[in-house]
């Protein structure tokens, strides 16, 4: 497939174009810095553009079979993941690519049924601490769930700088229960296997690593 990697630089961005090059798939990077994605390959293509150059991303969309959203959340910074999803709809609604995964977060939505006592404690505690970029994430999740795109909406719990294991579990419609954790290679490797999955359409989709953690 054709991918284009918004967030490219960060920890699950780079996941997400290593293991999409890995499997066979053209990857089209968009970055501010090409110095921060220390990845060569003949299949990769490396696009330096703004989330508000609107020329810069529909060339980077255009003519994809899907696109995928890692951007960091941070209302204080702009509303980075909302101006940057926005760009993407709007160039997706003038190119006609219509597959979009986005990466949110677990948090944001209700506790599910039968998570655990030190989730019930934590989880509120995480809410407030990261108020700012929660509010980000919300606003960005509503201008996705109202595109006309075949949208997902992955929602993870603490990223971890481990090893990828190939597993995780997921949950429709909110957060994994007892899930609170998954290394950003398994997130990235889960919204891989989504891209070409019907069941995740237009939904919002909790994961976390297979064990429980």
């Amino acid at each position: 497939m054709r991918i284009t990697v918004f967030g490219a630089t960060g920890g699950t961005g780079k996941q997400l174009v290593q293991q999409a090059l890995d499997q066979g798939h053209a990857v089209t990077a968009v970055v501010r810095d090409p110095a921060r994605l220390p990845i060569d390959h003949h299949a990769l293509t490396v696009v330096k553009a703004e989330l508000t150059d609107t020329a810069g991303v529909r060339a980077a969309i255009e003519g994809q079979d899907a696109v995928l959203s890692a951007l960091a959340a941070s209302r204080k910074q702009g509303e980075i993941a909302t101006a940057g999803v926005r760009g993407m709809l709007a160039a997706m609604a003038t190119t006609g690519v219509r597959r979009l995964l986005v990466v949110s977060a677990a948090p944001l939505g209700p506790l599910p049924k039968g998570e655990t006592l030190a989730g019930r404690l934590a989880i509120p505690l995480v809410r407030t601490i990261f108020r700012d970029v929660y509010a980000d994430l919300r606003v960005m999740e509503k201008e996705v769930e109202r595109s006309d795109t075949d949208w997902t909406i992955v929602r993870p719990p603490r990223l971890l700088d481990t090893p990828r294991t190939g597993d995780h579990r997921r949950a429709f419609g909110g957060a994994v229960a007892g899930g609170h954790s998954i290394s950003r290679a398994d997130l990235a490797n889960a919204m891989l296997e989504m891209i070409t999955e019907t069941e995740p359409v237009r939904q919002i989709v909790g994961v976390s690593a297979a064990a429980t953690g």
